[in-house]
């Protein structure tokens, strides 16, 4: 029964789901300029992060309270 529900979903779409995985060269192209891209944000939004935590006020230490 379950090879059946198979078989009608991979009909269902069309055999879309082949086509998904056998595409050319330019759709892995086109994936590979969108992972770079986003690497290279999250990179440059980190580095921003890591600027303001060094700019900000570091953390009184225990020593330097009163008691």
């Amino acid at each position: 029964m379950a090879e059946d529900r198979r078989r009608s979903d991979t009909s269902a779409n069309g055999g879309r789901a082949a086509s998904r995985t056998g595409g050319g060269s330019g759709d892995k192209d086109e994936r590979t300029a969108r992972l770079e891209q986003a690497l290279r944000a999250n990179l440059r939004r980190r580095k921003a992060q890591s600027r303001a935590r060094a700019d900000a006020e570091p953390p009184a230490k225990a020593s330097d309270m009163p008691e």
